[in-house]
């Protein structure tokens, strides 16, 4: 970068400047894929659990949660070989596509084989493709800006409210497909169109891989054609995978380590969304709405909703930050979402304390407001956290391990969601007042230890 170039990067702040079009496409294809993934997520625990007269498998409600969280967990573990493979063989954008395939054949198993084979086929495939797709998507925005552009914060954010535009439209459409338009009655029994929802999965997948591959020259140029080390041996020849991290690098990469370990808490209480959050609001909850019943699916769309609503005030709020020199720390900021999502599992518990926990001795039915404030303190604490880490991740991972470094921010997830597995389980034991009661707490006490060590973090950081 020249002298003038520099000068006038002082004079007009970045975070003045429009976004790149590139963002926008990412936005768009992240959207359609995570309008695939949630769709299927919306639906695999009913699925499960659900009689095979219902459209279901007939598991029990233990091994339909423990194989939830399993899924989910491995779901965030293959990144982290998908991350080492672009990191040396592959190129991004054909990872992209590679992983985008392969989950739209995973949907479509789930669709045409309704047994057991089908679900572990399909789900396998699933896991596979995302480790092809999450890193390397994530890793793909961080590349349309320079390392100290300041609307690196404001791009992930922009970015997390595609995800949530996906996730928000994903549990609607497969409610409606699956409670709804495919839904049959018989004999005082409801049989579900669960099969649809997974077809509707499909669908999207492959809507988001045509506009990637369609329009990624044109907004993407070069980016993310080669793999890393190709990059930096074209770019940067003093730079060489053999050579050791400077002493920065490594703390840099220490500080990423150890995020990753304190998210593990945050993904673990957030994650019983899809599990007990779930059960919990299809047994207990009142979903009558006049003389209409709210699917349960469509719960899960109340997230997302949130977070595009709130995406772009938060996002505004930190460049404002960062223009006045007040900005927050990145672990600081991470220690506030984990804490707003302990908070969140007040409002759950309040409504346990109500209608008890068990389906067959319930006095009353809790009121719906209960689980909209769970999942808004729960959305306010994942867009401090999540949007935020995966820009730290980009900003401060050294570039020859970029990938890999974004795959073990993943690990955070693939560990959170198979101990969220084994909580949920708890619940059909324990009871669901103990498990959240437990959840909230921890959550709130690793806050608090993460905001108390904040400012050492900061500091390696920087």
């Amino acid at each position: 970068m020249s002298v003038a170039t520099q000068t006038n990067s002082v004079n007009q702040p970045n975070a003045k400047k429009k976004h790149p079009p590139g963002l926008y496409l990412l936005f768009a294809t992240e959207a359609w894929e995570r309008f695939s993934y949630y769709g299927m997520r919306a639906l695999l625990v009913l699925y499960l659990t659900s009689t095979a007269i219902q459209g279901g498998l007939g598991f029990k409600e233990s091994w339909a949660l423990s194989l939830y969280g399993l899924f989910t967990g491995l779901v965030y573990f293959t990144p982290i070989i998908g991350g080492w493979l672009t990191d040396n063989f592959i190129a991004k954008r054909t990872a992209i596509t590679i992983g985008g395939i392969i989950m739209a054949a995973g949907n479509v198993v789930l669709f045409g084989i309704n047994s057991s084979t089908g679900l572990y086929i399909g789900l396998t495939l699933l896991i596979i493709g995302n480790g092809f797709f999450k890193p390397n998507i994530s890793t793909l925005v961080g590349e349309l800006y320079e390392k100290n552009d300041d609307r690196r914060d404001a791009a992930f954010t922009i970015f997390y409210m595609g995800i949530n535009v996906g996730s928000f439209f994903a549990p609607l459409v497969v409610g409606y497909l699956s409670s709804n338009l495919f839904a049959t009655h018989s004999g005082g029994v409801t049989t579900f169109g669960y099969k649809y929802g997974f077809l509707a999965a499909a669908i999207g997948m492959i809507i988001g891989q045509l506009c990637f591959n369609l329009l990624g020259n044109k907004y993407l140029g070069d980016k993310g054609t080669k793999p890393s080390v190709k990059v930096l041996k074209e770019n940067a020849t003093s730079i060489d995978k053999k050579i050791p991290l400077t002493k920065k690098e490594k703390q840099r990469t220490l500080v990423i380590v150890i995020l990753t370990c304190f998210v593990v808490f945050f993904w673990a209480g957030f994650e019983q969304a899809g599990s007990s959050l779930t059960l919990y609001t299809d047994k207990f909850i009142n979903r009558q709405i006049g003389s209409f019943t709210v699917p349960t699916e469509w719960f899960q769309s109340i997230n997302p909703l949130f977070i595009v609503l709130l995406a772009p005030i938060l996002s505004s709020f930190w460049i404002k930050l960062a223009r006045s020199g007040k900005n927050i720390s990145i672990p600081a900021k991470m220690a506030m979402g984990i804490i707003l999502l302990g908070c969140g599992f007040i409002f759950v518990i309040l409504a346990v304390m109500k209608t008890g926990s068990d389906p067959n001795h319930i006095t009353a039915k809790a009121n719906i407001i209960f689980m909209v404030l769970t999942y808004f303190f729960h959305t306010l604490g994942e867009l401090v956290l999540s949007p935020v880490g995966l820009s730290a991740v980009s900003k401060y991972a050294p570039l020859k391990y970029a990938s890999l470094l974004m795959g073990v921010w993943t690990l955070s997830s693939f560990v959170a969601n198979t101990l969220s597995g084994y909580l949920a389980a708890l619940t059909t034991s324990l009871g669901m007042l103990e498990v959240f009661v437990y959840i909230g707490a921890v959550a709130v006490g690793i806050g608090l230890i993460l905001l108390a060590i904040s400012p050492k973090l900061a500091k390696m950081l920087d």
